[in-house]
């Protein structure tokens, strides 16, 4: 049974979608407020969020960003704000899909059951991954290979999305849209800088100027290189 974590602070649409993915054999847990929200997601580890964005407390923004920084659990925002630049939004911060108010049961069911097919198992913030990596969200750090390597906030959401995508390689574009809010591609530079500087940050942390979990695809953009396959470019190597 596929436990789903509800933030809405709605009784009646909450009792709705209670029944509707109780139904579809999903365990359903639920928050009305945003702090609630997140003490659940950390100690339930649920395996979807659906989150509301007008939310007491902490708003929906506030709970996906920390969200963000605790896992990449897939998160389907509902919400009555149906702009286009709130859906962009919520996009940009991290969401998975967007499903505006009101909705239809099938269509809502078949956005989590898409959700739920496409997402790898979930990391979440303090599991070590098998080539000696932990990330620390409260002191913005990393832990790799034994040794903290303390970073800058922009070096550890860089971190942080090559690690959600392991193994895969992401374009300066995409680093520069999802880690500095930047997708008109502007200001390609600081990508190459941010990422030769995180690389020297871990390998003076483990004291191994070998140990080294990004690579620089050349012509293409950046990977880290799940259990540490394959061996890294240049430093200054990156996508054209």
């Amino acid at each position: 049974m596929t436990r789903v974590l509800v933030v809405e602070d709605d009784a009646d649409l909450t009792l709705a979608l209670r029944t509707l993915l109780t139904q579809a054999g999903h365990e359903v847990i639920h928050a009305d407020n945003g702090r609630d929200g997140l003490r659940l997601l950390f100690a339930e580890r649920p395996a979807l969020m659906l989150l509301d964005i007008g939310l007491p407390q902490l708003n929906g923004w506030e709970v996906l960003e920390r969200t963000r920084d605790l896992s990449d659990l897939p998160v389907l925002l509902l919400t009555a704000r149906g702009a286009e630049s709130d859906r962009v939004r919520g996009l940009r911060a991290g969401a998975d899909d967007y499903l505006p108010k009101p909705f239809g049961n099938d269509e809502l069911l078949a956005r989590v059951e898409a959700l739920l097919r496409r997402s790898a198992p979930t990391r979440w913030a303090g599991d070590s991954f098998d080539d000696g990596l932990r990330l620390v969200p409260d002191r913005r750090s990393a832990v790799w290979q034994g040794h903290e390597a303390r970073l800058s906030d922009i070096e550890y959401r860089l971190l942080q999305v090559l690690v959600r995508n392991r193994g895969r390689v992401i374009t300066t574009d995409q680093l520069l849209d999802r880690v500095w809010d930047d997708p008109e591609g502007r200001g390609r530079e600081r990508v190459k800088f941010a990422v030769l500087r995180l690389r020297r940050k871990l390998r003076q942390a483990a004291g191994d100027e070998a140990a080294d979990p990004l690579e620089a695809v050349r012509g293409l953009g950046y990977r880290y290189r799940a259990n540490g396959e394959g061996e890294a470019g240049p430093e200054g190597a990156e996508g054209p």
